[in-house]
């Protein structure tokens, strides 16, 4: 089969592997769609801890498709069901999986990262990856590449429910990618009573329009704190969601915020980056600062049931579809920042 194998930072190439033994208690996937995640690409310029260097590995935890084959002891799958996967796997066992937090679990496996991913024909499913719940049944009308990014829309669910947004809420969501967007469609699901998205290129800023935002700024051409005031009336808002990775933009949400005001901090900064935090107006005004990373199978199954029902329309977010021979095409577009999310779909896909 073909896969597009990473075999060490700034390189990855398409290669024929065997499609992989089943086991009695696997199932093998038929990949159909898997989307392109800022995790993939920062695996492809610089590794994964995880990862240990000259290890091959096929990238993509964003994945759908179809059991094309189900182990001698496996039940409650069958041959042609359409599924989709959480890429974190817990141990089990630990205090965060107890807590039903797998993507916490101090030990965790990943498709993608210690187990090959969805850049590839077929992808299996371990049988203790599907006893601890991270495979899942594709909603009907749903299709696989609406299925493949459905976990960075749990991700963002994830997120939301750390802040809590509800009808009460005017939520700022700084950036209008793939991630912003996803937040956008979310808060909006919840309620919120108004949602303001910013960003610098206005072509995202126009998608996050059509996914229901409210009020768009463009930090190119307007300051962000003027505009927030000018939007609430000089209150500020209730929920702060960041989903760029910009040190500067963390250090100045506290600016930004209401009284009471809570602040998710969604994207990831690197090891270097260390934000001044004010933290006197956390102290005076009761603001609450939270992070969020991945998200849990409790998660997934609730965006499922949410977003992939038929009636949203996502085809807003999927830019571009690529064949698996033009992986390093849909890097670049992905890097670009030009589109939105890339998708390597395979043949057949729906």
């Amino acid at each position: 089969m073909k896969a597009a194998v990473f075999l060490e930072p700034g390189r990855i190439e398409v290669q024929d592997i065997p499609i992989p033994e089943v086991g009695p208690d696997d199932v093998l996937v038929r990949v159909r769609a898997a989307s392109i995640c800022g995790t993939d690409l920062r695996i492809f310029r610089h590794g994964h801890f995880k990862l240990p260097a000259g290890t091959p590995r096929v990238l993509g935890h964003e994945v759908a498709g179809e059991i094309a084959d189900a182990g001698s002891a496996v039940s409650d799958w069958a041959v042609g069901d359409r599924v989709s996967l959480t890429p974190n796997v817990g141990c089990g066992r630990c205090e965060m999986c107890r807590r039903g937090l797998n993507q916490m679990c101090p030990t965790y496996e990943a498709f993608g990262i210690t187990l090959n991913g969805g850049f590839e024909e077929y992808l299996l499913v371990p049988g203790w990856a599907i006893e601890r719940g991270n495979l899942f049944r594709l909603p009907d009308g749903a299709s696989f590449e609406v299925g493949a990014i459905m976990e960075p829309a749990s991700c963002c669910l994830h997120g939301q429910r750390k802040v809590q947004v509800s009808s009460e809420d005017s939520v700022l969501i700084i950036g209008a990618g793939p991630i912003g967007c996803f937040h956008t469609l979310l808060a909006k699901r919840h309620g919120a009573r108004q949602v303001i998205v910013a960003n610098r290129r206005q072509p995202r800023l126009d998608i996050a329009g059509r996914l229901g935002a409210d009020e768009l700024v463009n930090v190119g051409e307007h300051d962000l704190r003027d505009e927030v005031m000018r939007l609430t009336d000089g209150r500020g808002v209730d929920v702060v969601i960041t989903s760029v990775s910009n040190p500067d933009v963390i250090a100045s949400a506290t600016d930004l915020l209401a009284r009471l005001g809570r602040i998710n901090v969604f994207s990831g900064l690197g090891d270097a980056a260390r934000p001044a935090i004010d933290v006197n107006a956390l102290h005076y005004r009761e603001l609450v600062l939270t992070g969020t990373t991945g998200s849990s199978n409790d998660d997934y199954r609730d965006v499922l049931g949410m977003l992939a029902t038929g009636d949203v329309d996502l085809s807003p977010i999927i830019s571009r579809r690529f064949a698996v021979d033009d992986i390093h095409a849909a890097m670049e577009h992905s890097a670009s920042g030009a589109g939105m999310k890339p998708v390597i779909v395979f043949e057949g896909t729906d």
